[in-house]
């Protein structure tokens, strides 16, 4: 068996095919992997936004593999796609088509507004992408076809369509460049467009063969239990086949990545095989990040509550109400204090001597036995807070470290996952911190040893 493609020669690969491809990191990705796998892909978006160019540099991945490209409408003729017919052999009363050239020839291929076809096109495309198989005349040939690159501005609607919709096993949604890129799209330079070492035919072989021993370990079966339960819920039918096609796909990623067993971030592209619709493909995608990569979520309410029911009674037990006489003399000598004139000026040190006095005999006293509550109460908060940021950054670090040398993931979907672990440690620390505060507050209140009292009720935390 010849040597598997090296991931670096992969990843130098998908850098020169996306190339110049402003936010299009997935679908190059995606297309690429479905042809290692030999399976097919159907780019889902408007005119202009480099379908085909994704196409024709797909093809510049492989080397000798011919190149075939139509734009289909509903007056195509099979002749366009696949070869006219041959006068030599229909004089020997032969019905053969001259298929040098056209699509029954070529390794890769773009089908622009593929669901616009006639049945009698359709039809034939199906055996030919499903069983690579071409039949012309009597004679039914091999076909050398590495994947079908499809293209339409909208999936089809019609019962009758489905199936071959279906034979696309990766189906991508593809938007206008973003608001964010529109700068860079106007300025952009075009890139060289062959890529380094083209991959050959044997090495597909012998990455598909080694990819038929990599294993499903039992978190990955029950992820993937996992994701036909929410189809199920989302009403989404999903075939028997494209379950395999889909387990063959996570096989060759785990393969060309240098492993032998599929793992849960093999996983990110189930929102591009699963559902039947762009506008199911967010949904899967929330999936995906929230259950299967277990980001954990930055609203914590129970735990916020908590903090805030705490610093709420801190403040309370704080400012206790005062005796109104002596209150009316705080008030007072505050505003001297603050006065204007050159009389309070001068007094100025005084008056406030004696502020800070007055608010000294002011401030509510505890006993030593409720400070020692408040504080074990805060104390136990503040242990299950620095418990959860803890497992929180061990979550975060094993994350990158699983990500780091992924070779398939989009920059802009690991930046994301990332990013949740990132903020919701941030959020946690924060709430380690103020919790802190709030228990340096409670230890800091004044004591009164000749206050004989019961330990204080437990703060109410609000459900």
């Amino acid at each position: 068996m010849q040597p598997l493609p090296t991931p670096d020669r992969l990843r130098a690969l998908i850098a020169r095919l996306e190339a110049g491809l402003l936010e299009r990191s997935a679908a190059v990705r995606l297309a690429l992997l479905a042809a290692l796998a030999g399976e097919h892909v159907l780019l889902i978006g408007p005119p202009g936004t480099a379908k085909s160019e994704l196409a024709r540099r797909l093809h510049l991945a492989f080397a000798d593999a011919r190149y075939f490209e139509r734009l289909l409408t509903r007056f195509s003729v099979p002749e366009e796609l696949f070869g006219p017919l041959s006068l030599a052999a229909l004089e020997e009363d032969r019905y053969e088509r001259l298929i040098d050239g056209y699509l029954p020839t070529a390794g890769i291929a773009f089908l622009d507004e593929v669901f616009k076809a006639n049945s009698a096109i359709l039809n034939a495309l199906l055996t030919l992408l499903n069983e690579r198989e071409f039949d012309n005349g009597v004679q039914r040939l091999a076909v050398p076809l590495i994947s079908v690159v499809g293209a339409t501005n909208e999936v089809p609607h019609e019962e009758g369509l489905r199936a071959f919709h279906d034979r696309f096993l990766v189906r991508v949604p593809v938007a206008p460049v973003s608001d964010a890129q529109f700068a860079a799209l106007l300025t952009l330079t075009p890139p060289a467009s062959v890529p380094t070492h083209p991959l050959r035919r044997d090495e597909l072989e012998s990455l598909r063969q080694a990819a038929a021993s990599v294993t499903l370990p039992d978190p990955v079966l029950r992820a993937l239990q996992a994701a036909r339960g929410f189809a199920q819920e989302q009403a989404l039918p999903v075939s028997d086949r494209r379950w395999r096609q889909t387990v063959a796909l996570l096989r060759v990623q785990a393969t060309s990545e240098g492993r032998t067993s599929v793992d849960e971030a093999d996983l990110w592209l189930l929102p591009y095989v699963l559902p039947e619709r762009p506008e199911q493909v967010a949904a899967w995608q929330a999936w995906v990040i929230d259950t299967l990569m277990a980001c954990p979520s930055t609203q914590r309410p129970s735990l916020q509550r908590a903090v805030e029911a705490f610093e709420r009674q801190l403040q309370i037990e704080t400012s206790a109400d005062q005796d109104d006489g002596e209150a009316g003399k705080l008030s007072l000598a505050r505003a001297i204090a603050r006065g204007d004139d050159d009389h309070a000026r001068e007094g100025a040190t005084i008056t406030r001597l004696v502020a800070e006095r007055l608010e000294e005999r002011l401030r509510p006293r505890y006993s030593p036995v409720h400070v020692a509550a408040r504080v074990a109460q805060v104390d136990e908060l503040l242990q299950r807070l620095t418990d959860e940021h803890r497992r929180l950054e061990a979550s975060r670090a094993q994350v990158h470290a699983m990500l780091r040398h992924r070779l398939w993931w989009p920059p802009e979907l690991r930046q994301a996952v990332l990013q949740r672990h990132d903020d919701a440690c941030v959020r946690m620390s924060a709430w380690v911190e103020r919790t802190r505060a709030v228990r340096e507050g409670f230890a800091g209140l004044p004591v009164d040893e000749a206050l004989v009292a019961a330990p204080p009720l437990p703060i109410a935390l609000e459900a």
